[in-house]
């Protein structure tokens, strides 16, 4: 009897463990992680982006590539290539998050590379040499919301001509949407590709 005691009372207070963990691990902590999410921060739900019509248009922190159908002027900005992807101007998709697992000496790397630089330097009118390195690279993920200065002002002049409107105003635009360095001194400015696009007023269609 009393070994099917002491049986008995390890099973409650093994229970009892298991209920309390239950209530502290899996109800309270997640419900205080939450709570503070919600304080000061639009973070915790996507960094959503709304146009003026208050459409969701995408995240302040999620690159995706504007798409221009074929005949129409390509009006937009545009962000980094898809890194991973078989087709070499691939635009970052957020549904398709990967690196390319092709190495520094990859010939296969090299020639999306160089099919990169010659289709930007013909979409923007300049030389090969005048495309920067992040407009024919992928980014670890393929989800950089973001491109560099150089890049940025290296499609000045078509975003001006295709929109009607001067480079020093495409220009203001970009530079209101410039991230300076981290720390004031770590890594590169970045132009929020997203943010721009928006502030050119090239929104998505009112959801109604």
């Amino acid at each position: 009897m009393n070994t099917v005691t002491a049986w008995l009372r390890q099973c409650v207070v093994g229970l009892s463990i298991l209920l309390a963990m239950t209530v502290i691990l899996g109800v309270a902590y997640p419900a205080v992680v939450w709570g503070i999410s919600r304080i000061g921060s639009t973070s915790a739900e996507g960094s959503a982006v709304t146009d003026s019509n208050g459409c969701v248009v995408g995240s302040s922190l999620i690159g995706i590539d504007p798409q221009v159908p074929a005949g129409e002027a390509d009006k937009y900005l545009h962000a980094r290539v898809l890194g991973s992807s078989e087709d070499p101007m691939a635009p970052g998709d957020p549904s398709a998050s990967a690196a390319g697992n092709q190495g520094p000496n990859s010939e296969k790397l090299a020639g999306w590379i160089e099919t990169r630089r010659q289709l930007i330097a013909s979409r923007e009118g300049v030389t090969p040499e005048q495309v920067p390195v992040d407009a024919v690279t992928g980014s670890g993920s393929s989800l950089d919301p973001h491109i560099s200065e150089a890049y940025a002002q290296l499609q000045v002049p078509r975003i001006a001509r295709e929109n009607g409107i001067t480079e020093a105003r495409v220009r203001e635009v970009i530079d209101a949407n410039t991230d300076g360095r981290r720390l004031g001194f770590l890594g590169q400015p970045t132009v929020n590709v997203l943010l721009v696009n928006l502030g050119l007023g090239l929104t998505a269609p009112s959801c109604g």
